[in-house]
């Protein structure tokens, strides 16, 4: 085992280099078994010795940082400010009053950011590349900060290399590391061990190096240094960078915002000086910056930032990695998603039901899942039938093991087929499933269960051939002794995969060749009929084909083919590894059809009609068949009965134009004119490819779209770049898809992207709440406060309606708390009943400002109403002599005049958090006062601000000494009265929103045509099930 004396060894080898050392010396060195890897304790026990695999300096949250931007805050910084100027002037009680408020502010500014940062930084480590390692004689994903030298690494084409390794098995592996060695082309790799230990990076070809890409091929590999010790960390070292990250648009919009409440504070404050006439006492000093320090709402980006992680957070949990908060912000706005189908709207459980050889018909196999078990029958005939048509697909999902099918005029009968009966054909189509294969199916130790490893088509194939007793490892042992010589990867833009396979005791090389068929054909010169090869050219051998196909994808299949070749003489003599595969993939000998079934998710119908209820549009994207596309689509409300298809045109002729089933080839013919002159865009397009991707995204944006796209190879990363959100696949996708997107599914289901769009609306329309909220907070200080300046004493001076000290007191009760609670509001019922929001319309529309202003003014003007009511409607209207220093007889009624302003300031800043829950809906009716609770958060917030309100009014000391104000008695009657008026006010001024004001968001005609489906289903649904 991995014991200390090991442990402490550094990484680098004191004698050899790495790519000096065969393997068996690496197992010794690094102590491992690469046929089994690691346990997962001695992989523990290695990451507390070298660390973490991770770049040092990597911006993790830092609290002193963060301690230092919160005393650097505008609003802080004016407070400092109103402390030095207390202290110049000795006025100890405001000094202490202001550096409690400073520590308080500071406190919950800092623990919300912290506590944010901390949440993004966990995120970010769940959102880093992952990377397949083999330990304990299992294939899993680990994140890749979690790998330790000595793991045993799988490499695929896509993947991003997760620490320096050396390789031992290596399949046509070529990687790019122009960002290590500068070499532009991609580095062929061997498992050859060189004797030069001064050899230069570039050439050290059997080693790979972290953060370099996997652009071909595949490979196994023992990982020797990670973080800092790797090739990339050793430069990391000497040049330390930092991103800065990039400003959202709404970050930007709050930043504006922002300066234009700096300039309006600071013209308050000369209006102060100028009421004055710029007789500066430290009074009045002190009450211009408690105006400046209420018009700036110092709590909003904190709460923001708060608001935005938690909403990530919330993400995270259903599944859904945001990788860039812009994405959060586009969620919102999203009219199209782009998704594809397999294992996104489909459980990716695929399994092979359904084979088709030319000179013997359909086999049917039975059984489901990974464990090879199931047979496989054929249907012979006894006497002729007048149809012969059988849904395997629907009778393996079943498993009803039909013996027999009879009908009047004939019957057949089920023939098990076995290693006894079976057929030449039959034999090398399952040879071809097992070797052009790259998976593996295996049995759990403990459990006794079988798995996968691999790609799931692939993984079918295997289970496929394993039934048949010809598996890959019943083929490669020493009996069978097949071996793989060369393999041509698959590669999503030519849609087929063949391997070069030698069978040591016949001495054969066969060319295998597996993938789409109208890119399999192609290839092929003809077709085994039995023990016969039957010369056709591919365009016959197409029309020959079609009607098989399209029986088999009208139920749903996705259907392969395989052929295959044998070598010639001349190319035995080659090395094939270096041969181009369109000189190789020729001549081929077409074998049959396979058909592998993938029920579509439950939850992915509910969700395609929830995106139509949104106004949302989905379109599938596959590599599919255009009749299994079109297939799956009705089965999850893509399609419906209205769209036809036309079901007689195979994949390789045209589609008519302007269906809502087209295959790439050809909605690629179509220019950019005729695609925009379409009435719709199709809702599915088959075989697509990733270029094909991209011009449906510009499409949908030429319509004012905003599109998300889901993708998991290297190839999507154009389209995800391209797409408003890109969304990529955890579990399936590629690392450099996971790089080029905003957002990755960790379960790969569509049905998280429509979680994640909810979440999106509301986490936009709860900070449009609490904005509208704190801003309408502040401009009623504002208003109440410059006013209040109107008012004099004997002496000529201002008598101000709230001292600077209860000015901070109110601006903390009603600020921050409130904003908080609004941040996390659960979303209502109604949120996906509007049509998508207009990225253009921004945060604060001309809604939200109005809101502001009336709220602002309504609870201003009410508040100094009641200043002037206490003062002069039911008082003698005697202002007293230097109310604003002290209290004294005299000045009684000034005291109880602020009482008055700072309880109706107070609660009705309070209340208004309840208007702004809904931003025109009734809030003050007997149902919704009957949930007032219903968001513990505010009615707790406002429950404390009241009662701490009431605790300023009549704490003896506090009240006249500290806040200058006294407690009061009969004037609770008209603070009650006012906040009453206001009530009534706010809920006229929604009223008349509703019926005076067009829609939040007018859904376009497309939208509502979405929108309307939604219902018809909701109808049917609710009248006994969806319509088909």
């Amino acid at each position: 085992m991995f014991g200390k004396d090991k442990a402490k060894r550094p990484v680098a080898a004191e004698t050899k280099p790495y790519h000096c050392m065969d393997i068996e010396r690496i197992q010794s060195e690094l102590d491992v078994n690469v046929s089994t890897g690691l346990a997962p304790s001695d992989a523990e026990q290695r990451l507390t010795v070298h660390g973490p695999n991770e770049m040092r300096g990597g911006g993790r949250p830092s609290a002193f940082k963060i301690l230092i931007r919160q005393l650097a805050n505008l609003m802080t910084l004016i407070l400092i400010a109103a402390v030095a100027i207390a202290f110049a002037i000795k006025d100890w009680i405001e000094a202490g009053v202001v550096i409690g408020v400073i520590i308080l502010n500071t406190a919950v500014g800092f623990a919300q950011e912290f506590k944010a940062e901390k949440t993004m930084d966990s995120l970010r480590k769940m959102t880093s590349p992952t990377s397949r390692v083999l330990r304990s004689g299992h294939q899993i994903v680990v994140p890749t900060v979690d790998l330790v030298p000595g793991d045993v690494i799988y490499l695929e084409s896509g993947d991003v290399v997760g620490a320096d390794c050396r390789l031992f098995e290596v399949l046509n592996l070529e990687t790019d590391e122009a960002l290590l060695t500068g070499e532009a082309l991609p580095i062929a790799k061997t498992v050859d061990t060189f004797d030069d230990p001064e050899l230069p990076l570039g050439d050290r070809i059997n080693l790979s190096f972290a953060s370099t890409t996997v652009t071909k091929g595949r490979a196994k590999a023992v990982i020797y240094a990670t973080g800092m010790s790797s090739e990339v960390g050793k430069i990391a070292k000497k040049l330390m960078e930092t991103n800065k990250a990039k400003k959202t648009p709404l970050q930007k919009a709050l930043d504006k915002m922002s300066w234009v409440l700096l300039g309006v504070a600071i013209v308050s404050m000369l209006i102060v000086f100028g009421a004055n006439k710029f007789k500066i006492k430290n009074e009045v000093l002190l009450y211009a910056i408690g105006l400046a320090i209420a018009t700036i709402p110092e709590g909003l980006i904190a709460v923001v930032t708060l608001t935005m992680s938690l909403g990530v957070h919330t993400l995270a949990k259903k599944r859904a990695l945001v990788r860039k908060l812009v994405a959060l912000e586009s969620l919102g706005s999203i009219t199209n998603i782009c998704s594809d189908k397999t294992g996104t709207l489909t459980q990716s459980k695929m399994v092979l039901v359904r084979a088709w050889l030319p000179a013997e018909g359909f086999f049917r196999i039975a059984g489901l899942g990974f464990e090879p078990v199931g047979e496989v029958t054929k249907k012979q005939r006894l006497e002729p039938l007048t149809d012969t048509r059988i849904n395997f697909a629907r009778d393996s999902m079943s498993g009803k093991e039909n013996s027999s099918v009879s009908s009047d005029d004939g019957s057949e009968e089920t023939v098990v087929v076995n290693a006894s009966n079976m057929s030449a054909s039959l034999r090398r189509i399952a040879q071809g499933a097992a070797l052009c294969n790259m998976s593996e199916i295996r049995t759990d130790d403990e459990t006794g269960y079988w798995y996968g490893i691999g790609d799931p088509t692939e993984i079918a194939l295997q289970v496929f051939a394993s039934k048949l007793e010809m598996g890959k490892p019943t083929l490669t042992n020493d009996d069978n002794q097949w071996k793989l010589v060369c393999e041509y990867p698959f590669d999503s833009s030519i849609k087929r995969m063949s391997v070069v396979a030698h069978n040591a005791v016949t001495g054969e090389k066969v060319l295998f060749l597996k993938g789409a068929t109208e890119r399999v054909v192609p290839c092929c010169t003809g077709r085994q009929d039995g023990e016969q090869i039957s010369s056709m050219l591919p365009d016959h051998l197409q029309e020959y084909l079609d009607p098989q196909i399209q029986e088999m994808a009208r139920d749903g299949l996705r259907v392969l083919s395989i052929a295959y070749r044998y070598l010639t003489p001349a190319e035995e003599s080659l090395d094939m590894s270096k041969t181009d595969r369109e000189e190789v993939e020729v001549n081929m000998t077409f074998l049959g059809l396979v058909g592998i079934y993938d029920p579509p998710r439950p939850e992915s119908l509910p969700s395609v009609m929830e995106c139509y209820r949104a106004g949302i549009q989905v379109t599938m994207l596959t590599g599919d068949h255009p009749q299994t596309a079109a297939a799956i689509a009705r089965q999850v409300g893509i399609l419906h009965d209205e769209d036809d298809v036309d079901a007689k045109a195979g994949e390789h002729q045209a589609i008519p134009l302007g269906p809502l089933v087209m295959t790439a080839r050809e909605f690629d013919r179509l220019s950019d004119e005729e695609i925009d002159a379409l009435p719709e865009l199709p809702h599915v397009i088959a075989r697509c490819s990733p270029d094909t991707k991209v011009k449906m995204i510009e499409a949908m944006h030429r319509r004012n779209g905003i599109v998300a796209m889901t993708g998991d190879g290297v190839n999507d990363s154009p389209s995800l770049k391209f797409a408003d959100v890109g969304i990529a696949m955890g579990l399936t996708g590629s690392d450099v898809a996971k790089q080029a997107s905003e957002i990755i599914l960790t379960d790969d289901n569509f049905a998280t992207i429509v979680r994640a769009i909810r979440e999106g609306r509301r986490v936009f329309s709860n900070i449009q709440r609490f904005c509208c909220a704190l801003i309408s907070g502040n401009v009623a200080e504002l208003v109440c406060l410059i006013i209040g300046l109107a008012f004099k004493d004997k002496l000529g001076e201002t008598i101000f309606p709230l001292s600077p000290v209860a000015i901070l007191v109110n601006n903390l009760l009603t600020g921050t708390p409130p904003a908080m609670a609004l941040g996390v509001e659960k979303a209502w019922p109604t949120i996906m009943d509007e049509p998508p929001r207009s990225p253009s319309s921004g945060l604060f529309t001309w809604e939200v400002q109005g809101d502001i202003i009336f709220y602002g003014f309504g609870i201003g003007l009410l508040s100094i109403s009641n200043f002037w009511l206490v003062m002069n409607g039911f008082g003698d209207g005697n202002m007293g002599e230097e109310c604003n220093r002290e209290y004294s007889d005299s000045c009684d009624l000034v005291f109880r005049a602020r009482g008055t302003v700072f309880a109706t300031l107070t609660l009705g800043i309070l209340i208004h958090a309840y208007n702004c829950r809904r931003i025109r809906g009734p809030m003050w009716n007997w149902h919704m006062i009957k949930r007032v609770h219903e968001n513990r958060f505010l009615f707790a917030g406002v429950v404390c601000g009241t009662v701490l309100c009431i605790l300023c009014m009549y704490v003896p000391g506090l009240n006249t000494a500290v806040l200058k104000m006294k407690g009061i008695s009969w004037e609770w009657g008209i603070v009650l009265i006012t906040l009453l008026i206001f009530l009534i006010l706010s809920e006229l001024y929604k009223f008349a929103k509703r019926k005076l004001c067009k829609p939040l968001s007018v859904a376009t005609e497309e939208q509502g045509r979405l929108q309307r489906i939604w219902t018809e289903n909701t109808l049917a649904s609710s009248t006994g099930g969806l319509s088909k």
